[in-house]
């Protein structure tokens, strides 16, 4: 019998009203997102479920999707799901962390706030994009960019056909203009803040390393998967480190799917706003099982799993 996997999104599949219902119809839901706004100095519940302007603004998006991504993912556990490796897309790893037991809910509220707070501020508006690249190899892309004058790289490995760059805004451009030269079928300016996941926000990095030195990591946890190396984490000793160079390192997500797969995993749940990680699967592996829970709908999607 194949292996199960939890994943989170993150940034950007964000909206107004994410896990409301089960908030609304559920104790264990309601008491992650309660505890989530017991912990910071913002009102959190008002941001996940009322309109605002804050809701994509970083340093409040973070908290809150991580809030709503484990206030579903509680129910669905407590349902009867079973995990055996976990795994986020950027912000989604802390609540891959969470949910696999390395951290705690309250310190992971906090951490990602102060991480959102430290990324947006690194990089002046207007300093920093990002990109994303259709149909376009990887190696074509990381040559354009190796090649480009200034600072710019690849921020993300979402899935064959689509990957992000992310650097300085003028080097950004040219390296765009480069591959539209170079045959990419579209190159398409994200409406993001930052130039995430790039070196210009190694500084950024390096404070929340300093931040998490009072963060505690539990010894003992159930296995994910870093973006930083698409690779299998159990040592608590690795954890802070790698947070740290996931705010300027690649998203190696397509790894990440791939080095699950090759360790037996053939369903996937995604767990929380939207189905970004699931078009994802679709072309990583479209043979992979895989479903989305973000609402009190989508429950019945687990009762076919065990079906």
């Amino acid at each position: 019998m194949g292996k199960t996997a939890v994943i989170f999104p993150g940034q950007g599949a964000q909206y107004v009203g994410m896990a409301k219902d089960f908030y609304d119809n559920f104790e264990d839901s309601k008491a992650v997102i309660d505890t989530a706004d017991s912990v910071l100095d913002i009102d959190l519940k008002k941001i996940c479920f009322e309109e605002n302007e804050d809701i994509n603004k970083t340093e409040y998006t973070q908290p809150a999707m991580v809030a709503a991504e484990l206030a579903i993912y509680e129910h669905v556990k407590n349902a009867g799901l079973k995990a055996d490796v976990f795994a986020g897309l950027s912000l989604g790893e802390y609540s891959a962390l969470t949910a696999c037991g390395a951290m705690k809910l309250p310190d992971a509220i906090r951490t990602v706030r102060q991480r959102g707070i430290l990324m947006q501020n690194e990089v002046p508006l207007g300093q920093g994009a990002m990109a994303a690249v259709i149909a376009t190899d990887a190696e074509v892309i990381a040559k354009v960019c190796e090649e480009t004058p200034g600072n710019v790289q690849i921020a993300n490995y979402n899935c064959p056909g689509q990957i992000v760059i992310s650097g300085e805004t003028e080097a950004l451009d040219k390296a765009c203009e480069a591959l539209q030269a170079a045959g990419a079928k579209r190159v398409i300016k994200l409406n993001v803040s930052g130039p995430f996941h790039s070196k210009m926000l190694e500084p950024a990095g390096e404070k929340l390393y300093a931040y998490l030195r009072d963060v505690e990591i539990a010894d003992d946890f159930l296995p994910y998967v870093c973006n930083a190396d698409a690779c299998y984490v159990t040592d608590a000793s690795e954890v802070k480190t790698l947070l740290m160079r996931q705010v300027y390192s690649s998203v190696r997500w397509q790894q990440s799917i791939e080095a699950m797969i090759a360790d037996g995993v053939d369903t996937f749940v995604e767990v929380g706003p939207g189905k970004t990680l699931s078009g994802f699967m679709r072309k990583i592996n479209k043979e992979m099982k895989c479903i989305n829970i973000a609402t009190v709908d989508d429950l019945k999607k687990l009762e076919e799993l065990n079906a």
